[in-house]
């Protein structure tokens, strides 16, 4: 291999003369003015990337490929850019590029028609079909900011970001399918909109699905002497996808600044309030065709799957616009690792379609696991089309790696499990074993290293950098690379305080962990208080305020506990009021009565593990809840009594109602047990 390719000098590169690394990089994005200016250290509140560029971002995932070069050669306007399969419905579905493009493009005008402009927001609502990829494609087409909604959100969640966002568009459909159920988006939109305060949606566009029952919308109504015109009213007004894209004009795409807003992604915090995260369109699409070429060792004409959900981060990059940035093919799933129909049903995928690369979440891997423990089922399958199998959105626990090494992949021992990580925050990896620049040996518990352009640190409480095998917070130094966030939705002071403030010229990931002897990187988990279930990161702020909506709750406090399956379930510790008729709920009552309102507030993701009623929460003097310590009495690991406590009687009391097992009811059966959720 030439030493130019070799991860070492090229991450030393990306640190030492980042100019003139990205400035190669960008050179795989067709640009409307190409970029002078690589980076503007001067912006605030971090620095920007291609700050004097244009281009557009839907273009180069899709025109380009179909035009080819000016002589017409290297089309791929036949080749497939979007494979849908259905394990739900059974329905499969190929989109060639050309294809693909004359959807969007039609999409796009028929939003342009809606009065949907540049720089206006987008909600897109939507279970896993080619219409949430086309939606997607379709605002960043005309230069519309589109904010994705996980399909499983109840309508609380849905209104703080319609409220947060203030879209003039909202796109859903009439359903999403579940292994044992169908939930209607309609309803839940339409109670959105009736709790959001804003007025900024104007209408809403629903794709109808033969699985549900048809709505008839009311036809648009003409203005009168005293009533405007459907067109003209604040109230959003209902259409049907197919009556909007009727006789649309396909809108060609608008040219916008590198540093404009693509999108807003909206992940949890801790204070309950969904953090807005947003995306520019220049240094993400630069930093998502080098991670596409360097690190997943996927290129044109080859397929990505990424078994996740467009609602997620992994979504937004690696099922829509990482591989088609490429020119490559990516596949969108609508299914379960398990129960559609069975623990195989990742296998058929990756056999049926040739898939290169799988993109999933250790909690996929557990739940097959669990069901096959021999992979019976996954050696019924041709596996051979594989290059590796990577993992995110939680630690890959070693037992898990084992398995699937050992077992799953027995017969592909060229096959490598891979695990990586990174963040809402920073759109692509941070750390990763870079098989397109240079395979690493893997080892196991390890997200191996850090990535070119991520300057990563561990640090202690006060900033200074740890030894190896010494576990610390876990920071990059600033600049962050192309790619990244570029702030928080009108809150430049959240996203400060959130990311900037605690270690000053470094972004705060909040997770923990320490580098060994070679470099290699080793996540311990969070340092907040964002629980990770199934891979969804779920706001344990959320969950406690849906548990305090409770007229017997004086207080609560929710942590993560440990699940072999799950990663983590969400446990609430509940101060009940003194006096009144709720003094005495019995137990059980109040578990299952809590739980009904975690799923109506936060969706049927969230369920609640277990709640437990206790006489006081331990707190500092200021009045903050310990939760760390009480993570760890629950998770059984040895904790000390933090100096800032306000009385450690409160502290010595739950840490014995926890270590002597007076928990009086076993924990809520979850519906979701034998259906894990589509990892993120």
């Amino acid at each position: 291999m030439s030493v130019k390719h070799e991860y070492r000098p090229v991450y030393q590169t990306s640190l030492v003369d980042p100019a003139e690394f990205w400035t190669t990089a960008a050179e795989a994005i067709d640009w409307d003015v190409a970029p002078t200016q690589i980076i503007d250290t001067n912006a605030r509140p971090v620095a920007r990337w291609f700050p004097d560029a244009r281009l557009n971002t839907s273009f180069n995932a899709l025109d380009r490929h179909v035009l080819g070069d000016a002589e017409g050669a290297g089309s791929r306007a036949e080749q497939p850019a979007l494979i849908y399969d259905s394990a739900m419905t059974g329905a499969r579905g190929v989109y060639t590029y050309a294809e693909l493009l004359r959807e969007v493009s039609i999409f796009a005008g028929a939003m342009r028609r809606l009065g949907v402009t540049t720089g206006d927001r987008v909600v897109i609502y939507l279970p896993m079909i080619p219409e949430a990829v086309i939606a997607m494609l379709a605002c960043a087409r005309i230069g519309a900011v589109h904010s994705v909604v996980f399909g499983g959100f109840a309508a609380p969640e849905l209104a703080a970001r319609i409220d947060d966002a203030e879209p003039v568009l909202i796109i859903t459909a009439s359903g999403g399918l579940e292994p044992h159920r169908k939930i209607e988006y309609p309803p839940i939109v339409l109670r959105a909109l009736e709790i959001a305060e804003t007025n900024a949606p104007r209408a809403v566009i629903v794709k109808q699905r033969k699985q549900f029952q048809t709505i008839n919308f009311p036809a648009p109504q003409e203005a009168t002497e005293s009533l405007p015109s459907s067109s003209e009213t604040i109230a959003a007004r209902w259409l049907d996808w197919d009556d909007a894209i009727l006789d649309a004009e396909p809108a060609d795409p608008v040219s916008v600044a590198a540093t404009d807003p693509l999108y807003i992604l909206y992940t949890s915090g801790t204070t309950g309030k969904p953090k807005g995260v947003v995306r520019d369109n220049g240094g993400h699409a630069v930093a998502l065709a080098w991670s596409m070429t360097n690190i997943y060792d996927v290129g044109p004409g080859q397929v990505m799957w990424a078994a996740s959900d467009v609602g997620w981060v992994v979504g937004h990059s690696y099922i829509v616009y990482a591989p088609l940035l490429v020119g490559a093919t990516t596949l969108l799933y609508e299914g379960k690792p398990v129960g559609t129909p069975d623990a195989g049903a990742f296998w058929r995928v990756v056999a049926e379609h040739k898939v290169r690369v799988l993109f999933t979440a250790p909690t996929a891997l557990r739940a097959i696991r669990k069901a096959d423990a021999e992979a019976t089922l996954a050696s019924q399958h041709d596996l051979s089309s594989l290059r590796a199998l990577f993992c995110a959105g939680e630690r890959l626990d070693p037992a898990t790696y084992e398995w699937a090494s050992t077992t799953l992949l027995a017969h592909r021992p060229d096959c490598p499990v891979v695990d990586h990580w990174w963040q809402t925050e920073t759109g692509w990896p941070i750390c990763a074993n870079p098989l397109g620049l240079q395979p690493l040996p893997i080892k196991s518990g390890s997200s191996s290293v850090p990535v070119p352009g991520f300057r990563l640190r561990v640090l202690d409480a006060e900033g200074n950098p740890v030894p190896a095998n010494t576990e610390g917070n876990i920071v990059v130094g600033l600049p962050l690379p192309p790619g990244a966030l570029t702030g928080l939705w009108q809150d430049e002071p959240r996203f400060v305080r959130s990311y900037m403030s605690a270690f000053p010229g470094h972004y705060l990931t909040g997770d923990s962990g320490y580098f060994d002897d070679d470099g290699y990187l080793y996540v311990l988990g969070r340092s907040d208080d964002v629980i990770n279930m199934a891979g969804h990161r779920l706001s344990a702020g959320s969950i406690e305020a849906a548990i305090s909506g409770h007229p017997a709750v004086a207080e609560c406090a929710v942590i993560g506990l440990a699940d072999e399956l799950k990663g983590q379930r969400p446990v609430a510790y509940v101060v009940l009021k003194e006096g009144g008729e709720f003094a005495d709920i019995a137990p059980e009552r109040l578990r299952e009565e809590l739980t009904v309102l975690v799923r109506e507030q936060i969706g049927p993701i969230a369920a609640l593990h277990d709640a437990i009623i206790v006489s006081a929460l331990p707190k500092t003097r200021s009045g903050k809840i310990l939760r760390k310590t009480i993570r760890q009495i629950t998770a059984g690991e040895d904790y000390d009594i933090p100096s800032t406590i306000e009385d450690p009687a409160v502290l010595v009391a739950l840490a014995d109602q926890i270590l002597s097992g007076r928990t009086p009811i076993a924990p809520i059966p979850s519906s979701s047990d034998a259906d894990p959720a589509t990892p993120a």
